[in-house]
């Protein structure tokens, strides 16, 4: 039986673990023909984040070194599926939307990314600069890389699996986004996009968008002008 997995980067999330877990549309994905594996990577938490998640019947890794680009490093190493979503712990991102997602992936998509941008953004889920930052990312991201994707920093992303064994990653924090689209822009895998809506963050946010945003872009650049 073909499988599908989806991998959830928690930090101190005890407040939000279980409502993304019993979000995932199981029943519907396995009426598909799949086998669903949920694995949360607890990544350094205080809290009960991952008592939680095994309450819920999820696996957990954890990974003791933060970092949201180290966290997933590792989850890439040690899961399987032939089919790979990625969404944050936070209960900003619809995990109904994954069918959708799927289906795409399906059709012949290599990678596809929920993108907030294309779809609605909740009042108070995103400031107005850090909305303007990310528009200017994806288009810095389709200049460079010549893509037309709408939403670079989205943190929901689905692969099919054989695409995340070629990933070449090595961004330790919130870089890890652009980090993905990179390899995966510069290996010429077919890209697709499903409108997604964005909540409000329910608990303090650990992301400093200024010195993110200024992170993603030379990385950006560094990247694609890197010789050799």
């Amino acid at each position: 039986m073909k499988s599908v997995c989806i991998i959830l980067p928690a930090l101190n999330e005890e407040e939000t673990i279980g409502k993304v877990i019993d979000e995932v549309p199981v029943t519907e994905i396995e009426k598909r023909g799949y086998r669903v594996e949920i694995v949360v990577v607890d990544n350094g938490s205080e809290d009960r984040t991952g008592e939680i998640a095994r309450a819920k019947g999820a696996r957990v890794i954890d990974e003791p070194q933060r970092g949201k680009g180290i966290a997933i490093r590792k989850a890439f190493s040690t899961v399987n599926g032939d089919y790979i979503f990625m969404l944050d712990s936070d209960y900003t991102y619809p995990a109904t939307s994954i069918p959708a997602m799927l289906e795409l992936l399906e059709k012949g998509c290599d990678v596809v990314l929920g993108s907030r941008l294309k779809g609605q953004i909740e009042r108070g889920a995103m400031r107005r600069l850090n909305l303007i930052g990310n528009y200017l990312l994806a288009m810095t991201a389709n200049v460079l890389y010549i893509t037309s994707i709408s939403d670079l920093c989205t943190g929901f992303w689905g692969f099919r699996g054989e695409v995340i064994r070629t990933l070449r990653l090595d961004a330790i924090g919130f870089d890890l986004e652009a980090n993905m689209f990179i390899e995966v822009a510069r290996r010429r895998y077919r890209i697709g996009e499903v409108p997604i809506r964005y909540r409000r963050r329910e608990t303090d946010s650990k992301l400093g968008s200024m010195q993110a945003g200024y992170r993603i872009g030379k990385m950006l650049l560094r990247k694609r002008f890197k010789r050799g």
